[in-house]
């Protein structure tokens, strides 16, 4: 398996990107590098994806109501799969009830 930076830098529309269009462009690959020929993810490979890939974003938040209430979402979708739009819902979700969230808002932006 080629690691994600080596894809990253392969891409050569990005070799000026911005941060932000990086870390898409990641999220983008790490996905793509777990999904199935139909480019989606089971629900197991989507929690294993989160818990590997995600894991401090998620930590502290496993018991927490809103956390399960996105979960149990995860564990109700129809067809047992999801695809890359369905996984980035859910990366924006999950980021945006973090812990982690606050601490990188407090980050110092000046010297």
């Amino acid at each position: 398996s080629i690691p994600i930076a080596k894809q990253l830098a392969s891409v050569k529309a990005l070799e000026k990107g911005s941060d932000l269009e990086k870390a898409f462009a990641t999220a983008a690959l790490v996905y793509n590098n777990s999904a199935d020929p139909e480019g989606k993810l089971s629900k197991a490979e989507t929690k294993s994806l989160l818990h590997t890939q995600f894991g401090r974003f998620i930590q502290g938040q496993e018991n927490k109501p809103k956390y399960q209430e996105i979960i149990s979402a995860l564990d109700e979708e129809s067809e047992n799969k999801i695809d890359f739009e369905d996984f980035m819902i859910l990366l924006v979700s999950l980021t945006l009830m973090s812990d982690l969230l606050q601490e990188i808002k407090n980050v110092k932006t000046t010297k």
